[in-house]
């Protein structure tokens, strides 16, 4: 019992560990192609946590996920361990 407690409580928190850069990672360059519609958004910068390290995944258009919504894009954060990305999201 102990034991598994103690491995479930390494997995918590491994997955709810910070990525801490201290240069940050170089987007790809990206032609924007035309809106599929005027309800699309353009998302530029915007990085995913995978494997320990950000991964690009901006260069986009999404349609919000309901009329009225907004996109907030994301940004970096400066820290002092480093920079932390904080994704972009859609809100009302």
């Amino acid at each position: 019992m102990i034991a598994l407690g103690i491995v479930v409580s390494a997995g918590v928190s491994s997955a709810s560990a910070q990525i801490y850069v201290h240069v940050r990672p170089i987007h790809a360059v990206v032609i924007r192609t035309e809106a599929p519609s005027p309800r699309h958004v353009w998302i530029n910068e915007d990085w995913r946590e995978r494997n320990g390290s950000y991964e690009y995944n901006g260069g986009r258009w999404e349609a919000p996920p309901h009329p009225g919504y907004r996109y907030s894009a994301g940004r970096w954060n400066h820290g002092p361990h480093g920079d932390t990305w904080r994704q972009g999201h859609w809100h009302r």
